[in-house]
């Protein structure tokens, strides 16, 4: 009989979360918070889709920073083993002076200026002393106990070499790495910059001992084992640069929003510094001091506007917007039009978190009418995508959307990058996910629908980061 069926479940579960942890004063408190920030949105918190979000919140939330809960002694501590270097001759390898680097560990964290994930890409390397070497797994762990927690990149470098020097004490430890800070612009600038870059990216580093010196002949080891990465030296901020904070949030459209809809919500604000203490942070620490404002900032994208009065406007002024376009090919009906490569950036209603991607349109004209404008496409794809939304009803929105413009035969295939497909749960980064909805002619032609698809670029999910 299984353990299952004898009723024998293991208290701990993979990812360090205990079961039961949703009746724990921490979760509860979150959810409460979560509540708060969801009717700032003027949103219904029973309404179907919402009615979770909050423990899912808490639970993202808690597992993404359980690091407060870590130690790295308990992680080091039992991993060390004896290897001798050379005996003979002159050289370095084994457990003295042979350098150990551990390549590509993707790892994400939330930034401790406006709550949001980013990913980053870790590098980490040492060399060996007193003839003992440590799991190369544990290496990976430690760097995961700081990167869950709310951080700053240079400030993730240091407490990663710090704490590997001072756990297994090594001649040196050296710590690259790559982050990528989602960009996400506001509703109303969107508009106005086509060419928006969707991701902010900074290359730090730290090292000890025989890294300490950025010069050190050490560095020229563990970086000429990155070279085919395209890190360098030259590439890696100092940390006289990084000083200044590199979120988007101090210094894009996002931190925009004027500052009285922030103030207006005290509320909202203070939800997010309660959602702080039970993480186990103090929101009065300097670095935390303003970022619950940051995070009010950001959510105020993503209010419970009144869509149908913005897109009626559009649509009053329709034959104004048609023009003359090529086709990809003929059907009994009209000519096949795409348009392609529609951004959009939008939240997830499930989670509290971004995802982005790019939007395909194909249809069949009506009779008398030509290539319908790229701006109103735009413009609906954007409009649906500022708000509380999961992939599938953003995929029909659209394409409801237009078919009610155009009548009748549409396509749309939509393909994001999930934000909580790598921050919680499988940690799965690179993942996308495409959706697609279909109405008249292409809901009963595979030719159309395989025309259709055969003119969407490979990759183009991952052309806005």
């Amino acid at each position: 009989m299984g353990s299952l069926d004898e009723g024998h479940l293991c208290v701990e579960i993979e990812n360090g979360m205990k079961l039961g942890f949703e009746k724990e004063p921490e979760t509860i408190a979150i959810e409460d918070a979560v509540k708060v920030l969801l009717q700032g949105l003027g949103e219904d918190v029973n309404r179907e889709g919402l009615m979770k979000t909050p423990l899912r919140v808490a639970k993202a939330l808690r597992e993404g920073t359980r690091g407060y809960k870590q130690k790295v002694k308990d992680i080091v501590q039992g991993a060390l083993f004896p290897e001798v270097g050379f005996h003979d001759g002159v050289g370095h390898a084994g457990g003295v002076g042979g350098l150990v680097i551990v390549r590509d560990l993707d790892l994400f964290s939330y930034c401790e200026s406006c709550l949001l994930p980013f990913q980053l890409k870790c590098h980490v390397g040492y060399v060996p002393s007193g003839q003992r070497v440590v799991g190369l797994s544990k290496l990976s762990r430690v760097a995961d106990v700081f990167a869950k927690r709310l951080q700053d990149p240079r400030r993730l470098a240091d407490e990663i070499c710090s704490a590997l020097h001072h756990g297994i004490k090594p001649a040196g430890v050296a710590v690259v790495l790559e982050c990528l800070h989602i960009h996400f612009p506001n509703v109303e600038s969107v508009f106005l910059d086509s060419k928006h870059q969707g991701w902010v990216k900074v290359l730090v580093s730290s090292g000890s001992g025989v890294f300490e010196n950025e010069s050190a002949d050490a560095w020229v080891d563990f970086l000429g084992l990155l070279k085919f990465r395209g890190v360098s030296m030259e590439k890696i901020l100092t940390k006289d640069s990084t000083k200044q904070s590199w979120c988007p949030s101090h210094s894009s459209p996002m931190a925009k929003i004027p500052s009285e809809l922030v103030a207006s919500s005290p509320e909202m604000v203070a939800a997010v510094a309660s959602i702080f203490r039970s993480l186990g942070e103090d929101p009065s620490r300097k670095e935390l001091v303003e970022t619950p404002g940051h995070f009010v900032r950001w959510l105020m994208n993503f209010q419970n506007t009144k869509l149908e009065m913005k897109l009626n406007g559009f649509a009053c002024g329709i034959t104004d917007l048609l023009k003359p376009n090529g086709d990809i090919g003929s059907r009994n009906n009209g000519h096949m039009h795409t348009e392609l490569n529609l951004s959009f950036w939008s939240q997830c209603e499930h989670h509290l978190l971004p995802f982005y991607g790019v939007v395909h349109i194909g249809y069949f004209c009506p009779k008398g009418f030509n290539h319908i404008g790229k701006s109103l496409l735009q413009s609906i794809v954007h409009f649906y995508g500022f708000k509380l939304q999961v992939q599938e009803r953003l995929t029909r929105q659209i394409a409801e959307t237009v078919s009610s413009i155009l009548g009748g035969d549409i396509m749309v295939v939509v393909e994001a990058n999930h934000t909580c497909m790598i921050s919680r749960g499988i940690e799965k980064f690179g993942s996308n996910t495409a959706t697609i909805a279909v109405l008249g002619q292409f809901a009963t032609d595979p030719a159309a629908r395989g025309m259709f698809l055969q003119s969407i670029p490979d990759g183009t999910a991952s052309q806005i980061s």
